[in-house]
C-alpha cells in the first residue's frame, strides 16, 4: 500500500468519481491512476469502486470506509511533514486562511498586517469563497483555515470556535427619508422599501429572514449580492436601501451613503474559526488565530481541537 495509490483513491472520489478530472488534477495519466486503484483493490482484498466498462459509476460500502481512513492517513502525513518543518524551519512555512468577503476586506486587514510583520519568511494565502465553499477547502486540505460566520457548523470533521458577535446597520443614501426619523428605525420602516442585501449563504442572512418572518413581514428583496462593497455601491445608485454587517460600513470612504443602526432589529451573529480536528497547526498558525481574536490563544485552540477529536 502506497500514499499516492490513497491520493489517486481520494482524487477520484473528490472529482465525481471521474479518473480524467482526477488524472488532470493530479497530473498524471489515467491508465495510471486506474492500474494503482486496481492494484490496491487486489492487496485489500475487496472492491472499492463499482465499474460500468472503464467509467467508474459508485463507491462500495467498504469503499466508503476505506476512502474515509484514506482521507485521515493522507491529513497525518501531511501533519508528520509539519511537526519537521516545525523544528527545522520555524520562520518558514505556509498558511492558507479561507474566507469571505466581508472577513478579508473589513475583519481581518489589522491581523494579516501584523501577522505579516511577525512571520515574513511565511507565505500566507487569503482564498475567497461562500461559508460552504470554503468550510470545504479546510475539509478537503486546501486551506488551514476557515473565518466565517456560517457553514462551518455542517462540518462534523471541523472544530468550531467563536471569535466575535457582530450585528447589523441600514444603509441608505444621504438625505433618504430614513434619515429623518426622530426615533429608532423598526422592521416595517425598512419593508417599506426596495431592499439590497446579502446572498442568503453570506453573513448571516437567515438572521435578516427570521426577523421579518416573526414579525409577519415579506420584504422586497430587489437584489442580493456576495459582498459588502456592492451592495454599497447599488445603495448608492438608489436602486434601494441595504442591510450591511456594521463594520462594512466606513464613514469616511462611504460618504454618498448613512449609516443607521439595525442592532436592535436583528439577533447577533457571531463569525467563527474553523480547523479540521485532526490538522497539525504550525505555531505560527496559532498566533494568527490569537492575533484576530485574542481569546483564542494556543491553549484554548488545542483544548477545543482535543475536546472535538475525542468526540
Amino acid at each position: 500500500m502506497k500514499l499516492q495509490q490513497l491520493r489517486y483513491l481520494v482524487e477520484v472520489a473528490k472529482q465525481g468519481l471521474n479518473v480524467s478530472e482526477a488524472a488532470e488534477k493530479l497530473h498524471t495519466s489515467q491508465p495510471g491512476i486506474s492500474k494503482q486503484i486496481r492494484l490496491l483493490e487486489d492487496e485489500l482484498g475487496v472492491q472499492i469502486f463499482i465499474r460500468n466498462g472503464k467509467r467508474v459509476v459508485d463507491v462500495t460500502a467498504p469503499g466508503k470506509e476505506i476512502l474515509r481512513i484514506s482521507e485521515r492517513m493522507l491529513m497525518q502525513a501531511q501533519n508528520l511533514k509539519r511537526i519537521g518543518e516545525d523544528f527545522i524551519n520555524v520562520e518558514g512555512g505556509s498558511l492558507t486562511i479561507a474566507t469571505t468577503h466581508t472577513q478579508a476586506r473589513y475583519a481581518l486587514p489589522t491581523t494579516i498586517h501584523n501577522f505579516m510583520l511577525r512571520y515574513p519568511k511565511v507565505h500566507l494565502s487569503i482564498k475567497q469563497g461562500s461559508p460552504t465553499q470554503i468550510s470545504e477547502m479546510v475539509v478537503e486540505g486546501a486551506a488551514d483555515i476557515a473565518i466565517a460566520t456560517e457553514g462551518i457548523d455542517h462540518y462534523s470533521e471541523l472544530a468550531m470556535l467563536d471569535c466575535y458577535n457582530w450585528n447589523r446597520s441600514i444603509v441608505v443614501p444621504v438625505g433618504h427619508p430614513l434619515t429623518r426619523l426622530d426615533r429608532p428605525i423598526t422592521l416595517d420602516d425598512v419593508a417599506a422599501w426596495p431592499l439590497i442585501t446579502y446572498d442568503f449563504a453570506f453573513a448571516g442572512r437567515n438572521k435578516i429572514n427570521e426577523a421579518f418572518e416573526s414579525h409577519g413581514l415579506t420584504p422586497n428583496v430587489v437584489l442580493t449580492a456576495i459582498d459588502s462593497d456592492v451592495i454599497k455601491t447599488y445603495v448608492a445608485l438608489e436602486l434601494g436601501i441595504g442591510i450591511l454587517a456594521t463594520m462594512a460600513f466606513e464613514a469616511e470612504r462611504d460618504q454618498q451613503l448613512v449609516a443607521i443602526d439595525a442592532s436592535h432589529l436583528f439577533h447577533e451573529s457571531t463569525t467563527r474559526i474553523g480547523i479540521r480536528k485532526d490538522a497539525y497547526l504550525r505555531g505560527y498558525a496559532y498566533d494568527f488565530i490569537e492575533l484576530f481574536s485574542p481569546h483564542l490563544n494556543r491553549k484554548v485552540v488545542q483544548a477545543a481541537l482535543m475536546c472535538d477529536s475525542e468526540e
